[in-house]
C-alpha cells in the first residue's frame, strides 16, 4: 500500500508487537524497590487523603486486636479459674454472682470487639474499593494521554501491542502495592511493636524468645524476594507475547480464513501460552516454598514459646488464662510478621508489573514542542523542504537532501515506487518526524517552531483505507470538529455526495458503521472519510490515493467530490493513474529517497510510474 497510512500510524486494527523473549528488560529487575516505591507514592497523589483514610481504618484494628484476647483470659481466669475479674473492667461486673458476672462481661466484650471489628472492615472494604479504583483509573488515564503524544517511532518500533498490555494488565498493580501492600505493612510494623509491647509487660522472656525468629524471617524474604523480582519480568513478558497472538489473531481473521491457518494460529497460541504456564508454575512454586519456610519457621517460634510458657504456669509466673492470652498475642504478633514476609514477595510481583506500565512514562517524546512555540490559526499553504534528510531508526530508507517549494493553492502530485519516501516526506510535513537535517517551512517559518496541534489542524487527510470508528456516521464525520452543528455535519456530507447513501441506510446519520466501518462498503467509507475533510476545511488537504481500491462508478462520484475539496487549497495528492494526476501543478518523482525531477508541467511520460 502506498502513500501515508504506514506513516501515519491512524489504522485501528491490531498491528504486531515486537517479539519479546525472557530478560528483554533486566533494568526492570535490577531497579531499586524504593525508586519504584516513590514513584508509586507520587503516582497516587490524587488519592493521598484516601489512602490516609485507609491507614487509619487500618490502624484501628491494631487496639481491637489487643483486646480481642481478652475476653477469653476473663472466662477461663474469672468464671472457670474462680480469680477476681481485671481492675479495669470490675466497675462493669454487678456485686452479686461474680462467676456470672464475668462470664456476662467476657460475652459483653467479646460482642462488642465483634461490632466493632466489623463496623472498620466494612468501612475499610468500602473505601480501598473506591480508592484502588480511582487509583487505576487515573493511571491509565495518564498513560494513554501520554503515550498518545509519544512520536511515531516509538509506534512504530514498540508496535501496539505490547503498550495495551502494559496499560490494561500492568497498569492495576498500583492498586496492589498503595492498598494491599504499603498500607498493610505499615499498619503491621505498628501492629507488631504493640503485641510486643504486650507480651513483654506480661512475660519478657517469651516475648524474646518470640523475637528470636525475625532474622530468619528477614534472611528468607531477602533472598527469595530478588528470586521473585527477576521471575515476574520474564512471566509478564511471556503474557504479552501470549496475549500478542490473540490480538493477531483477530486483527487479521479474514486472512487467517482466507488461507486456512486456523489450527497453525492456534497451535502458535498454545506454544506461547505453554511457555507462559511454565514461567508461572515456576513462580508459584518459588512462592510456595517461600510460604512454606516462613511457616515452618513461625511454628518452631510458636513451640518455643508454648514450650516456655508453660513451664512458667507451672511455676506459678503465669496463670493459665495470661498463657492463653500470651499464646493469643504471640499469634497475633507472628501473624504481621508473616504479613510482612508474604507481602514483600507479593510486592516484588506488583513492582515488576507497576514498573513496566512506569517505562511507557519514560520514553522521551522525539517530537517535542519548543517554549514559546508559536501559534497559528490558519495557514496560507506555502510550503518548502530545504535540503532535508531523514532515516528510520536502524533501517537505511527515509529522504536523501530534498528541496522543493510549492506555492499556497498548488496542486502537488506525489509519484515514485513504495518504499520511495512519498509516506516519509508528507509525516515530516505534519510533523510525526523532525528531519535529521535540513528544514521544513510552512508559510515561511520552521514547522518545528509551531505549536503541535495548532500545526496539524492546517491538515485534512484522506488516506487510501479508508478510517472509521466503531460508532455512527455522525460522530465518525464530526471527527474532524467535535463542535459540529448537525447543518454542518449535513452539508460535508452532501459536498462528499455521501448524503444520499447516509439517508437510505435504516438509521441514516444514527447507524453505527461497525468495527472500521465494516458494514460499509469501501466507496461508502471513503466518501464518510471526504466527507470529514469537507468539515475539517483546513489550507492543506493531503489525499493518499483515494479511489485506488473502488470501481470506476464509485471513483468518478469521489474525485467528483474531491475535486471541489482542492479546491482553493494546497494539496498533495499521491496517485498512479495518469487521471487523477493530469490537474497537477506540480509533479515530486522519488525513487529510493532521492528527489528525481520536480515538474511543474506534467506530461505524458507519468504513465507507468
Amino acid at each position: 500500500m502506498h502513500g501515508l497510512t504506514l506513516a501515519l500510524r491512524m489504522n485501528p486494527g491490531i498491528r504486531s508487537a515486537p517479539r519479546t523473549t525472557p530478560g528483554t528488560n533486566p533494568e526492570i529487575a535490577s531497579r531499586p524497590s524504593w525508586s519504584v516505591y516513590k514513584r508509586v507514592i507520587a503516582q497516587s497523589r490524587s488519592c493521598w487523603p484516601h489512602l490516609f483514610g485507609i491507614a487509619l481504618l487500618s490502624l484501628v484494628s491494631m487496639p481491637l486486636a489487643l483486646l480481642s484476647p481478652l475476653p477469653l483470659k476473663v472466662a477461663v481466669d474469672s468464671v472457670i479459674g474462680h480469680q477476681p475479674v481485671p481492675q479495669t473492667l470490675q466497675k462493669l461486673v454487678p456485686s452479686f454472682s461474680p462467676m456470672m458476672a464475668g462470664l456476662a462481661v467476657a460475652i459483653c466484650l467479646l460482642l462488642f470487639i465483634a461490632v466493632l471489628s466489623n463496623m472498620q472492615g466494612l468501612f475499610t472494604w468500602w473505601l480501598q474499593s473506591y480508592t484502588g479504583e480511582k487509583l487505576v483509573w487515573d493511571f491509565r488515564s495518564d498513560l494513554l494521554s501520554y503515550v498518545q503524544r509519544l512520536s511515531m517511532t516509538y509506534h512504530d518500533t514498540k508496535g501496539a501491542i505490547d503498550t495495551a498490555y502494559r496499560i490494561q494488565h500492568d497498569a492495576p498493580s498500583l492498586q496492589y502495592i498503595a492498598i494491599q501492600g504499603l498500607i498493610p505493612l505499615v499498619t503491621a510494623s505498628f501492629t507488631l511493636i504493640g503485641m510486643l509491647v504486650v507480651c513483654a509487660r506480661l512475660d519478657r522472656s517469651l516475648a524474646l524468645i518470640a523475637l528470636c525468629i525475625t532474622p530468619v524471617l528477614f534472611a528468607l524474604t531477602r533472598s527469595c524476594g530478588k528470586l521473585v523480582r527477576s521471575r515476574s519480568v520474564k512471566v509478564r513478558e511471556l503474557d504479552s507475547s501470549a496475549m500478542s497472538v490473540i490480538y493477531e489473531v483477530l486483527g487479521s481473521i479474514r486472512v487467517i480464513k482466507a488461507f486456512g491457518q486456523e489450527s497453525r494460529e492456534h497451535n502458535r497460541f498454545l506454544n506461547h501460552s505453554a511457555s507462559r504456564i511454565s514461567g508461572q508454575m515456576q513462580l508459584s512454586i518459588l512462592q510456595a516454598t517461600f510460604n512454606v519456610l516462613i511457616g515452618l519457621t513461625i511454628s518452631v517460634g510458636t513451640a518455643a514459646v508454648m514450650y516456655t510458657g508453660v513451664h512458667h504456669v507451672q511455676s506459678g509466673v503465669l496463670t493459665t488464662g495470661e498463657l492463653l492470652m500470651v499464646m493469643a498475642y504471640i499469634a497475633q504478633m507472628y501473624e504481621p510478621l508473616r504479613l510482612l514476609s508474604t507481602k514483600t514477595t507479593d510486592l516484588q510481583s506488583w513492582l515488576t508489573s507497576v514498573d513496566r506500565a512506569f517505562v511507557l512514562l519514560d520514553e522521551a517524546p522525539e517530537v517535542e514542542e519548543p517554549r514559546g512555540a508559536k501559534l497559528i490559526l490558519r495557514a496560507h499553504g506555502e510550503i518548502e523542504f530545504r535540503n532535508v534528510s531523514f532515516c528510520y531508526g536502524g533501517r537505511s530508507h527515509g529522504l536523501n537532501n530534498i528541496s522543493f517549494h510549492v506555492p499556497s493553492g498548488s496542486r502537488v502530485g506525489i509519484v515514485g515506487a513504495t518504499g520511495a519516501g512519498k509516506s516519509t516526506l508528507l509525516a515530516l510535513l505534519n510533523r510525526f518526524y523532525d528531519p535529521d537535517s535540513g528544514s521544513v517551512l510552512l508559510d515561511g517559518q520552521d514547522v518545528r517552531g509551531y505549536r503541535i496541534a495548532d500545526l496539524r489542524r492546517q491538515y485534512s487527510i484522506v488516506l487510501q483505507e479508508s478510517l472509521l470508528f466503531a460508532t455512527t456516521i455522525t460522530e465518525n464525520i464530526a471527527y474532524a470538529k467535535p463542535d459540529a452543528t448537525q447543518a454542518e455535519i449535513y452539508a460535508a456530507a452532501k459536498a462528499a455526495n455521501a448524503h444520499e447513501f447516509i439517508l437510505a441506510l435504516p438509521e441514516g446519520y444514527e447507524t453505527k458503521v461497525g468495527e472500521r466501518g465494516c458494514r460499509l462498503s469501501g466507496g461508502e467509507r471513503q466518501r464518510i472519510s471526504l466527507a470529514r475533510a469537507f468539515l475539517r476545511d483546513s489550507p492543506i488537504l493531503i489525499l493518499d490515493e483515494p479511489t485506488s481500491s473502488v470501481d470506476v462508478a464509485t471513483e468518478a462520484a469521489i474525485m467528483d467530490a474531491t475535486e471541489s475539496l482542492m479546491t482553493g487549497r494546497t494539496t498533495f495528492l499521491i496517485a498512479h493513474r495518469l487521471s487523477t494526476l493530469k490537474n497537477c501543478d506540480i509533479i515530486l518523482r522519488l525513487c529510493d529517497g532521492e528527489l528525481l525531477r520536480l515538474e511543474e508541467q506534467p506530461a505524458e511520460i507519468l504513465v507507468g510510474h
